[in-house]
């Protein structure tokens, strides 16, 4: 034995070598997919204060780093169709039509530093903007022209640090009614990432709908 390893002892070494090189590429890996995973944005959006329509829709950026919001999102999703409308700016009140008023007062889009947190509205006050946008009044779940909304679903789109290409998150909330009144129900545990290469790419397509 001790012979057929002194004769074979330089393959043996390339063979014990070949391991260990494949040992460490295989923790440097994990290593590096940590990393990225700890550096990756992470944007969350959930209701707060409640779980009726009048819960407040709460955005929070647990990144490392801050992000900069670009556009805010609401779909209707009724039994007809989806509509929509970018919540990024502040509806002008008719008392106030032609004031200037200071940037923070009329828009959302800005920064959003790391750990941070903001509400958007209550979820009743995004739907009736909505539907204001597209000409339908409403009545809670029953617009007047006969649709009844079934979901409700926010994006967030934002740069993510010293980034060129947006990055979003998304989730949608079903709107239910029970014995005890309306509800808000995630239809998702978790908030949906959208900050892999693939998923920049449909970022870009919601930016592009925005734009047309």
């Amino acid at each position: 034995m001790m012979d057929w390893i002194s004769q074979n002892s330089s393959a043996i070494t390339a063979l014990t070598s070949v391991c260990t090189l494949f040992v460490w590429l295989f923790y440097a890996q994990l290593l590096y997919l940590n990393f990225r995973r700890q550096r990756q944005p992470k944007i969350i959006i959930n209701r707060g204060f409640g779980r009726t329509l009048q819960a407040r829709c709460v955005i929070s950026n647990m990144s490392p780093e801050p992000i900069f919001i670009e556009h805010i999102v609401a779909i209707l999703h009724s039994d007809r169709e989806a509509i929509s409308k970018d919540l990024i700016d502040f509806e002008e009140s008719p008392d106030k039509q032609g004031e200037s008023g200071r940037l923070i007062e009329t828009t959302r889009q800005g920064p959003m530093l790391s750990g941070s947190y903001n509400h958007i509205g209550t979820f009743h006050d995004i739907v009736g903007r909505v539907l204001r946008a597209n000409g339908l009044p409403s009545d809670d779940f029953q617009s007047t022209d006969g649709r009844t909304l079934q979901s409700i679903e926010l994006r967030v789109i934002a740069v993510y640090g010293s980034e060129d290409s947006p990055v979003g998150a998304a989730r949608t909330f079903s709107l239910t009614m029970g014995e005890s009144g309306e509800a808000l129900v995630p239809t998702r545990l978790v908030t949906r990432r959208y900050a892999s290469r693939l998923r920049r790419h449909r970022v870009r397509q919601w930016i592009r709908e925005l734009d047309g």
